[in-house]
């Protein structure tokens, strides 16, 4: 995705999040270039990543419509995505090899750089290769697919959570993530995931029933 796209995609996301875009509420490409001041074409690339994700329902070449997405439906999807991310957690501390820990615990070291400089936008892209480095070392193909797939259908309303605060406390959790791992603990490594993903889910959770 370009970064003009990236760019319409967030802002649509964070007001699909917080309501300001109701369920039913059209998304017009033209009337959207000319709100964010872009040509159509990043216009419509924003809106397939949406309809990729589930938050609109495209309309071919005119736009989108907001879905509707239940709270209920939502914290159902997000408690799932804690069990199961926590689970490749305990597996990755069973099964992941020396050089895939190396590997993580490099990835714990660059995203500790970006969030010093609170690098948001950087920070997020290393955080999901942070996650998916631990769904690969699961070595579990099933769990992986499923991991992923529910991690990118609730990613925009993670990103929806934004401030530099957001970035220093999920690194300390990250930290007991891979602290866990590396010394095989599998216990800790499920329970240091499961706590990070439920904080992050009580969030979300908490925005959306407040209407804020």
């Amino acid at each position: 995705m370009t970064t003009i796209a990236a760019r319409v995609q967030k802002s649509l996301t964070t007001k699909i999040v917080k309501g300001e875009l109701r369920p039913g509420y059209k998304l017009d490409e033209k009337a959207l270039a000319s709100e964010f001041g872009v040509s159509r074409t990043p216009i419509r690339e924003a809106l397939r990543e949406l309809g990729a994700r589930g938050l609109i329902e495209l309309v071919p070449h005119r736009g989108g419509i907001v879905a509707q997405i239940s709270i209920d439906q939502l914290a159902d999807m997000l408690d799932a995505e804690c069990e199961i991310e926590a689970l490749c957690a305990r597996l990755a501390a069973q099964r992941m090899t020396a050089v895939e820990k190396g590997a993580l615990q490099e990835c714990h070291n660059q995203a500790k750089e970006l969030t010093r400089e609170k690098d948001e936008t950087r920070y997020l892209v290393i955080n999901q290769t942070f996650h998916d480095m631990i769904c690969d070392g699961a070595h579990n193909a099933t769990l992986t697919t499923m991991a992923r797939e529910l991690r990118t259908r609730l990613a925009p309303f993670r990103q929806s959570q934004s401030g530099e605060r957001r970035l220093s406390r999920s690194h300390e959790e990250h930290a007991k993530i891979v602290d866990a791992i590396l010394s095989d603990n599998q216990d800790a490594a499920y329970n240091a995931m499961r706590l990070h993903n439920a904080r992050l889910s009580s969030g979300i959770l908490g925005l959306l029933r407040s209407g804020k």
